[in-house]
């Protein structure tokens, strides 16, 4: 199985939450692109486990420990962008720390998930 589709979502899913961060930076908020850009990070984290784990024909691609690694930074990441919105309605801080967890998750994952293929 190849990873080139788990790349494209995944880089797009960054590239988008990056050009979110410029939006949030500015004071706009545009739901549609936080819908996107969550779908496309959900469905990168889904294509990068039916890697890891294999698909029925039987191929399949050692994990090993960065693969692991970014795949449970990537979980991370879903889960502190998911409680982001939810902290910010009680404590506009404490929104904002959540929101800095899920940038150095997501990125950190990425940045992992990219050097493990790699060097494949």
């Amino acid at each position: 199985m190849t990873t080139i589709p788990v790349l494209l979502l995944l880089g797009a899913s960054a590239a988008l939450g990056l050009y979110l961060g410029l939006l949030y930076l500015r004071g706009v908020r545009k739901p549609v692109l936080i819908g996107t850009h969550l779908l496309l990070g959900a469905g990168g984290l889904e294509q990068l486990v039916m890697v890891m784990r294999g698909v029925p024909n039987g191929d399949t691609l050692r994990a090993g420990t960065f693969g692991t690694v970014a795949a449970g930074l990537l979980v991370a990441a879903m889960a502190t962008g998911l409680a982001a919105p939810l902290l910010a309605g009680r404590s506009r801080r404490g929104g904002e720390a959540v929101l800095v967890a899920h940038i150095c998750a997501g990125l950190a994952g990425f940045v992992i998930f990219v050097s493990w293929i790699s060097s494949l």
